[in-house]
Parts: C-alpha cells; sequence; structure tokens
C-alpha cells in the first residue's frame, strides 16, 4: 500500500471529510468502490466547451478549403485542452481530498479552459495565441499549486516528485511563450519541442516514486470523457443536419450523412467499451502510452463530429469543396479513432488472428469509403456497424468453444 493508507475514507471510497481544510495526501491504490466525483464530470463538461470551439474553427477551415493549416491549428489547440484535462485527471487520482481548497482550485482551473476556448477563433482566423496562453497559463498555475500544496504534505521521494511536476509545470508554460512571441513559421517547431516537453515532465517527475493513480478510476474518467466527447459530435452534427433542412430543405441529400454518421458513432462507443481496460493498467509504463495515446481518441472522435457537418455544409453547397474532401473529412478520424482504439486496449484483449485483425480491416476499408462520392459517409456507418457485428460474433463462438466439454470442442 502506497501513502494513500495515510488517509482515512468513507464506505464510497472518497475522502471522509472532517474540515473544510485538510492535507493534501496521497490516496490508495487499492481503494474500493472508487469512482468519478460530481467535481470532476463537471470539469470534463466545461473543457467540452473548448472542444467544440475547436471543431467549430475545423469545420470553417476545412469547408474553405484549408485542411493543412486548420487541422495542424486544431491539433496545437487541442493538445493544449487535452493535456490540462489529463494531468488533472491522473492528479485527482491520485491526491483528491475534497476539501474546500482543492474544489476551489479546480474552479480555477476550469475557468482557465473556458478563457482558452474563448481564444480559440483568434487562434485560427488571426493565428493569435495570446488568449490560448492565457487560458492555459491559469489552468497550469492552477495545476502547480496543486502539486505544491501535495509537496507540502508530503516527504522524502514523494515529496520530491510533487516539486518535479511543479517546476516541470512552471517551465513549460514559460515556453510556451513561444507561439505568442515567436514569427508565425517558428510556431510548428515551437509545438513541436513543447509537446516532447510536455510529455516528458509526468517520466522525469516519477522516475524515483510514482504516484497512486487508481486503475479503475483511471479508466473510468478517461471512458466518461470519451462518452461525452462522442456526445458533443452527435450534437454538432444533428445541430448541422437540422440548419441544412431549415434552408435548404434537402432532406433527401442529408439522410445518409445522418444515418452513416449516428452508426460510426454509435459503433465508436460500442468498440471502445467491449473491453474492461482497467486490468491492463497496472504499472506506470503501460499508463503512461495508454494515458498519452488517448490524445489520438479525444481528437479523432471529436474531429469525426467536425467531419459530419463538412459533409452536411458541402451537400446542400455551402462547402467550397469536393464531394471526396468532404468524405475524407469523415472516413480519415474514424479510421483513425479504431485504429488507435485497437492499438491501445483493444488488441490486449483480442484472442486469434481473426479478432485481431477486425478493427484494422474496419479502418482500411472506411477509407475506401472516401470514393464512393455521397454515400461515403453511410457506407463508413455501414461497415463500422459491421466490425461491431463481425467482432461480437467472434468472441461468442469463442466463449462458446471455451464452455463447450472437451469432446465437443474437439469435434468443432
Amino acid at each position: 500500500m502506497t501513502s494513500g493508507s495515510r488517509q482515512s475514507t468513507a464506505p464510497s471510497g472518497r475522502p471522509a471529510r472532517s474540515a473544510p481544510l485538510r492535507r493534501l495526501t496521497a490516496r490508495g491504490r487499492e481503494e474500493s468502490h472508487r469512482v468519478a466525483s460530481p467535481l470532476e464530470l463537471f470539469f470534463d463538461l466545461c473543457f467540452v466547451v473548448a472542444i467544440a470551439q475547436a471543431g467549430v474553427q475545423l469545420v470553417h477551415a476545412l469547408a474553405e478549403g484549408h485542411a493543412g493549416q486548420g487541422i495542424l491549428d486544431y491539433a496545437m489547440v487541442f493538445f493544449a485542452i487535452w493535456w490540462a484535462w489529463m494531468n488533472f485527471s491522473w492528479f485527482a487520482s491520485a491526491y483528491d481530498n475534497d476539501d474546500a481548497l482543492y474544489r476551489v482550485v479546480t474552479l480555477v482551473q476550469i475557468a482557465g479552459v473556458l478563457v482558452l476556448a474563448a481564444g480559440v477563433s483568434r487562434a485560427f482566423d488571426d493565428h493569435d495565441f495570446l488568449v490560448v496562453w492565457l487560458g492555459y497559463l491559469i489552468m497550469r498555475l492552477a495545476m502547480a499549486s496543486q502539486w505544491l500544496r501535495a509537496a507540502r504534505s508530503a516527504r522524502g521521494s514523494e515529496r520530491t516528485m510533487a516539486l518535479r511536476y511543479a517546476g516541470g509545470v512552471l517551465l513549460c508554460q514559460v515556453g510556451w511563450l513561444g507561439l505568442v512571441l515567436l514569427p508565425e513559421p517558428a510556431r510548428p517547431w515551437v509545438f513541436l519541442v513543447m509537446v516532447v516537453a510536455e510529455l516528458a515532465v509526468p517520466a522525469v517527475a516519477e522516475k524515483d516514486y510514482a504516484t497512486s493513480w487508481h486503475p479503475h478510476h483511471i479508466a473510468e474518467r478517461y471512458g466518461l470523457f470519451t462518452i461525452i466527447v462522442l456526445g458533443e459530435t452527435i450534437a454538432a452534427a444533428t445541430v448541422a443536419v437540422k440548419s441544412a433542412v431549415d434552408e435548404h430543405n434537402a432532406l433527401g441529400e442529408l439522410l445518409p450523412i445522418a444515418a452513416g454518421g449516428l452508426l460510426i458513432v454509435f459503433s465508436a462507443w460500442w468498440i471502445y467499451f467491449v473491453v474492461p481496460i482497467h486490468g491492463h493498467l497496472r504499472s506506470n509504463r503501460q499508463a503512461f502510452l495508454w494515458g498519452y495515446g488517448h490524445y489520438l481518441v479525444f481528437a479523432s472522435a471529436a474531429a469525426i463530429g467536425a467531419g459530419l457537418e463538412v459533409a452536411v455544409e458541402q451537400a446542400v453547397g455551402k462547402a467550397h469543396i469536393s464531394t471526396m474532401s468532404a468524405s475524407a473529412a469523415v472516413t480519415l478520424p474514424t479510421a483513425l479513432y479504431l485504429i488507435s482504439v485497437w492499438a491501445l486496449h483493444a488488441r490486449h484483449f483480442k484472442v486469434g488472428i481473426a479478432q485481431q485483425l477486425v478493427l484494422p480491416t474496419t479502418a482500411l476499408l472506411v477509407i475506401c469509403c472516401t470514393f464512393l462520392g455521397e454515400w461515403a459517409v453511410l457506407a463508413a456507418g455501414l461497415v463500422s456497424a459491421l466490425a461491431v457485428v463481425v467482432g461480437v460474433t467472434l468472441t461468442a463462438r469463442m466463449v462458446a468453444r471455451e464452455s463447450a466439454p472437451p469432446e465437443t470442442a474437439e469435434a468443432a
């Protein structure tokens, strides 16, 4: 048991409430009934506001034919949103004591992401990252203060770890100033350097002491955020379809897109939650790769919604791009989502070459759907749904084979 055993907990697994202010000490990795708190759910919902803003700007860029610049801006803004969310989620899994100060600092982080969201349009339109940087600054200063508070209550290597986190967060924030101060051609390089620096902070900070994050809690937090992002995708696509129907009365052109988009999102949900990933997250090495890889999962899931909006706008003549380009705006993020989910956790639970090939093959077929013109989105949705059916069928056969008497299994 880690140092989390020092802190008493209520039967629900939450820290026992004894005073408005308490020491911020580590929680145990083996706590029972550890679930996401209402504050964490509120945190997630507010972060999706920023994701929605990034998606809206991506739609505008793709619809105007500026795919390269739009995708780059989207990747940069989305990284800031995702990284701040991820840092808080892992910290909360290890140190959430739910006292008044912890709540206030978390609300400050929420305020920061709302400031960041307010600057997204300027970042896309004018490549002005000042407001985005200010929002990120608010979030990161709040996160550093949490680590300093944890360091104050810790001793030895745990205290060193917390101080490394706080120092790394603050140093990286200074580095991000390059997006504001340096000329525009240098900013993509600043972004790449700072991404490497940010990703290195947890590895350096925890080289001598690992935080006591809770595997089941982390898996639930990521799963809930995936649900929220997919929900935002459905909401964005629904609004786009409604607006197109109201303005252009083009229901016939939009039905295939709506049906295909719905099948894609339903399949995305099913594929992500078909396996209990918390059992795989037992070491920092596994958890770092899994946690970092979700940048692609979240970004592609949100981009599917943007792609569906682009497909709708192209279908009613509002987007200045070809049908193939509009189709690619849906099929490419869908394929990326499928590959990312397979690589991060689905493959760890697949038995046999047939099960392993389902998602990679589906991703390839989805990309091929790009060339089917106005039926591309519907075809991609049907292919995604077929992958779910095949996966369920193969799993059912495997279970039946394992549960059958030995002589029956040998005959089969």
